[in-house]
């Protein structure tokens, strides 16, 4: 087994950018997760999850786990059960990312696809699907990604600490998107626990049912949910903002070509939501953002223009979704 050191997740830089928004007057941090060696903040979580699962000794090397995934928590549980000899079946269903779905392969991870049910609900169809496979395999586990408080500790432990060191403390907003809500609730109980003023804003997609949202279809992996998990109980964010696909195309390439940080689709929705809140907030304000996950998955689809023109129904020139004029330095 690989050594303690080689399975914690790394410390990520937390900086300051200057050029996203036309905001001289209001610091922005980004919380840059996609340099984990999965690719995204589900690193600390499938760490936390696997830990304890381990520490209570329902799993074993050699054993195996058994998890519903859109995408990146599949990548860092794959990655992670590598190095501590353990079997991994993704449950996964048709909008995964084909990008995602050849890296978990390539950490030596089962791929199960899940067919869309009658009701269009599909996390509900892998969870279903989780529970098959469960009972198939003998002495299999699942994270309970859902549910386990594993996920929240995992961010109460590691991601919110470290935001606040990289900017300095004393933000007055932090924006992070949703879907099992483990990264937002864990950084909701560390800044309650430490007194903090921050307002956490929960970004989520348009037909989501997460905080009162109303189901409808979704194409991009990663960010809302078709169920209330149960983990959303405990989560009270002091303001959540729905973002349409084709928004959160937009905050990518805005980020990418104004930044030079290439994110995945839900970075992009939270950069479409901040876009409409800076101007409202007042002078001196401080914020901060997660950038969740890589780009690299999402060149196929966020990042290729024939995709977005016939999957999310757009018919405008794509250049229109990126300002060509770039804002002046700050």
């Amino acid at each position: 087994m690989a050594s303690q050191g080689t399975l914690t997740p790394f410390i990520t830089p937390t900086v300051k950018i200057n050029r996203l928004f036309e905001s001289p007057h209001i610091e922005i941090y980004a919380k840059l997760d996609l340099l984990q060696l999965a690719g995204s903040t589900k690193e600390r979580t499938a760490n936390g999850l696997i830990e304890e699962l381990l520490s209570s000794g329902k799993l074993r090397t050699g054993g195996m786990i058994v998890e519903s995934t859109s995408g990146n928590l599949g990548i860092a549980l794959a990655r992670q059960c590598v190095v501590r000899g353990v079997n991994f079946i993704a449950v996964v269903d048709e909008n995964a990312n084909p990008i995602a779905l050849e890296l978990m392969q390539a950490y030596g991870a089962t791929i199960n696809r899940v067919e869309t049910p009658a009701d269009g609900n599909k996390l509900a169809a892998r969870r279903r699907r989780v529970n098959e496979l469960l009972e198939q395999n003998l002495g299999s586990v699942t994270t309970n990604q859902y549910g386990s408080f594993a996920n929240p500790r995992a961010h109460c432990n590691s991601t919110m600490p470290e935001i606040i060191a990289g900017s300095g403390g004393n933000l007055d907003y932090l924006f992070v998107a949703t879907s099992t809500t483990g990264t937002l609730l864990g950084c909701q109980q560390y800044i309650r626990k430490h007194g903090l003023d921050t307002k956490i804003v929960a970004v989520d997609s348009v037909g989501s049912v997460l905080f009162g949202g109303t189901t409808g279809t979704r194409r991009l992996p990663g960010l809302g949910a078709g169920i209330v998990p149960e983990l959303a109980a405990s989560a009270e964010p002091d303001l959540v903002v729905q973002i349409e696909e084709i928004e959160m195309v937009r905050g990518c390439r805005l980020l990418a070509r104004r930044e030079g940080i290439l994110a995945g689709a839900s970075t992009g929705a939270i950069v479409s939501a901040m876009e409409k809140l800076v101007p409202t907030l007042r002078e001196g304000s401080r914020l901060a953002f997660m950038v969740h996950d890589s780009g690299v998955p999402y060149l196929q689809t966020v990042y290729n223009d024939q995709w977005v023109r016939t999957n999310l129904n757009s018919e405008s020139n794509m250049e229109t979704l990126v300002e060509v004029d770039e804002p002046s330095d700050q």
